[in-house]
């Protein structure tokens, strides 16, 4: 064949697409080839033939059809799909779709305006088995955000806000009506309110000036509304906050259980403000241990239908910044009212157990209850009792803590023997000066006291979950807020198994027994090594996504066939939810609408995934901020990601991650090798490989983009 046929086989290819997107985006009408043209604004002869030519073939090929003399509309079938767009940092997109096997692929040319993780519709061109589906949007049915942080580009007449996000491909246009109070180089809040048709960029208007980039506020600031989380309560719910009723009535104590007199205390970080749960402890006659897991009482505040209410849904959690919390309750709730501060009565709901010493269940009760905390804990002065039996003057504190700590082993032991996955993950911690800066990095590891709590709040969470989800041992019908953990994908669990056989352990794939123990052999195995952190990360990410649901289907993670969230309502809204339900039951009640509740599961989750998000960027920008005045210093590394582009190394000592990009390797040419994880040098035949130790330094750190550069010593 000719070049010259090539470029017009090409071309006609390319007018067949476009004209076929005409009747696409118009699929419910039908077009003869001279309204076709005028919409492609094509008025000559020659062009109009191409339209002809084109119409010829898409009916040839089924893809319209003539439902007139004359007049075609696109045929409909089942190659139209909805899902979620994710738009890559190129500008290209892939909409994941539950009727399909494989993501769609959609270039760039075809994205149609859509932002990323919008809800649109797609159109697919190709559909064959073993081949890329290819597809155009051609309807946005809901876009996921409309607000967007960045910094502004003033010019004469107009500005530009230069968005923050990177799967942002386009900068918001401000008309100079809209820009107002705003100086060159703001970071600012921008909101989309409009794209006309024949503009590449949306026009919108700045909704907030926040300050200057690199700012400390400005920038924490930034992270959380770039989700959509406010970080300060209108003034009006803080009003509604304040006017309610605080004092404990006599009546009110009438209703419920009183553990006034009981031992009673809280474990928590030393920096905790909101103390959401209790523990009470009891030595019974019979030689049984009354143990009670005690609860702030949310909903006995926050009623439904009302303002704080409403905000607090929207909220859906608090958020735990590097440097503060942002509440999902106003303060005078989460950290005065509701928090089970020591020496103050507060309502509580509870769980209550009567266990053996072995730690078996033999009595459960849940309700409403008033409570007395005798007794505040750190986690760290919980641990030093633990450990070295230290006494305080309190012999009975002393005592309740031992003998918890004792069962809450048991419980542990028992959750994993029925094949409960053991991720202790370290968490990254900084300790800031008093302008919030820096001074220092520190890994923060579960110990002793921290799985105590943990145990029994899980048994609380379990318990409730079985009591609302089964009757005699039987599932009920009952509308309910699970929390839910599906089994891993099996093709994520192939691919973390072919990562981790490169350092000497494996995966049993024969049956969910040998997965859940090679699993946790795994997790047990790398706990302290170079390439732990790598390694956890990578399991965590083959695994499915707990979230909130009303259709229960077990946690995989925890081993449990029901459970749920009853143990943080200060923090977490469906806690709030579950109260509300168990509460419910309790009283007789009938089971609410599902549908209703679903939703707000739904949203609940959305909240969560936010949140998770703009945490993880708190931290690689105070990761970036603190690697600024180590720009001299050489750092042992671990590979912990190959790409085309470069290497990821994560600095061992302060978990600290950057990228050393390719064209920045001088030794030789490397390739990308994405079989081995490795890039790999085309002249010497050198291999830089996933977990690799490697020694780096600082190229360059930009706290905007909270992005870090490092420098190979090779």
């Amino acid at each position: 064949m000719t070049k010259k046929n090539k470029i017009g086989q090409k071309k006609s290819k390319n007018i067949s697409k476009t004209v076929l997107q005409v009747f696409v985006s118009n699929s419910s009408k039908s077009f003869n080839y001279k309204q076709v043209a005028s919409k492609l604004n094509l008025n000559d002869s020659k062009s109009r033939n191409e339209v002809i030519q084109a119409i010829a073939e898409l009916k040839a090929m089924s893809k319209i059809e003539e439902v007139e003399r004359g007049k075609y509309r696109v045929v409909p079938e089942s190659d139209y799909y909805t899902g979620r767009i994710e738009i890559t940092a190129n500008g290209n997109g892939y909409v994941i779709c539950d009727e399909l096997e494989h993501d769609i692929y959609i270039p760039s040319r075809n994205v149609n305006k859509a932002l990323n993780n919008d809800l649109v519709k797609v159109y697919v061109y190709s559909r064959k088995k073993n081949r890329k589906q290819e597809g155009d949007v051609i309807e946005i049915l809901k876009r996921s955000k409309t607000e967007f942080v960045g910094v502004t580009e003033l010019h004469e007449n107009f500005a530009f806000v230069i968005p923050d996000d990177a799967k942002m491909y386009c900068d918001i246009f401000i008309a100079k009506e809209n820009v107002v109070d705003v100086e060159d180089g703001d970071k600012v809040l921008a909101s989309i309110i409009d794209w006309p048709e024949k503009s590449k960029n949306p026009f919108g208007k700045i909704m907030q000036v926040l300050g200057k980039p690199g700012d400390h506020d400005t920038e924490m600031h930034s992270i959380l509304l770039e989700y959509g989380l406010p970080y300060k309560f209108p003034d009006e719910v803080e009003k509604f906050a304040e006017n309610i009723p605080i004092e404990i009535s006599e009546e009110e104590v009438k209703k419920r259980k009183d553990f006034r007199e009981i031992l009673t205390f809280t474990i928590d970080p030393k920096d905790a403000k909101d103390f959401d749960d209790a523990l009470s402890f009891e030595v019974l006659e019979n030689g049984n241990f009354k143990i009670g897991i005690h609860i702030a009482d949310v909903s006995h505040y926050v009623k439904e239908k009302t303002l704080l209410d409403d905000e607090a849904y929207n909220r859906g959690t608090s958020v735990y910044l590097v440097d503060r919390v942002v509440p999902m309750l106003p303060e005078i709730l989460s950290n005065n009212v509701c928090s089970l501060r020591p020496n103050e009565e507060k309502l509580t709901f509870s769980a209550v157990f009567e266990m053996d010493t072995k730690a078996h269940l033999v009595n459960q009760w849940f309700g409403r209850t008033v409570i007395l905390s005798d007794h505040r804990f750190t986690y760290e002065e919980a641990q030093e009792i633990i450990e070295d039996s230290s006494e305080l003057n309190n012999k009975d504190l002393t005592n309740a803590v031992l003998e918890l700590d004792k069962l809450a082993k048991i419980l542990r032991k028992q959750r994993m023997n029925k094949g409960a996955i053991s991720f202790d993950k370290t968490e990254v911690k900084f300790d800031l000066d008093e302008n919030f800066e820096p001074i220092g990095v520190y890994i923060k590891e579960s110990k002793d006291a921290n799985k105590l709590i943990e145990e029994f709040m899980l048994l609380a969470n379990k318990k409730v979950a079985e009591f609302i989800g089964q009757k005699g041992g039987n599932p009920t019908k009952k509308t309910f807020v699970y929390r839910v953990h599906d089994e891993p994908n099996i093709d994520k669990l192939f691919a973390l198994n072919g990562i981790i056989h490169k350092f000497g352990y494996s995966i049993d794939m024969r049956n969910k027994k040998g997965i859940t123990q090679s699993l946790n052999k795994l997790l047990s195995d790398v706990h302290g090594k170079s390439e732990s952190n790598m390694i956890e990360t990578l399991t965590i990410r083959s695994m499915s996504k707990a979230e909130y649901t009303t259709e229960n289907i077990g946690h995989y993670g925890l081993a449990f066939d029901y459970y749920t969230h009853f143990t943080s309502p200060i923090r977490r809204y469906p806690d709030v939810m579950v109260h509300r339900l168990l509460q419910h039951y309790l009283d007789g009640g009938k089971s609410p609408d599902q549908e209703m509740y679903e939703v707000h599961c739904q949203h609940s989750s959305e909240r969560e995934v936010m949140a998770t998000r703009a945490e993880r960027d708190s931290i690689k920008y105070m990761q970036v901020k603190y690697m600024q005045d180590h720009d001299n210093q050489e750092f042992e590394g671990v590979i912990s990601g190959v790409t085309e582009w470069g290497l990821y190394i994560e600095i061992i000592e302060n978990k600290c991650e950057g990228l050393v990009r390719i064209k920045d390797i001088q030794s030789d040419f490397y390739i990308f090798d994405e079989k081995q994880y490795a890039l790999v040098g085309q002249s010497t035949k050198e291999m830089y490989q996933l977990g690799d130790l490697v020694k780096v330094k600082v190229k360059n750190t930009d706290l905007e983009k909270k992005q870090l550069d490092f420098y190979l010593i090779e």
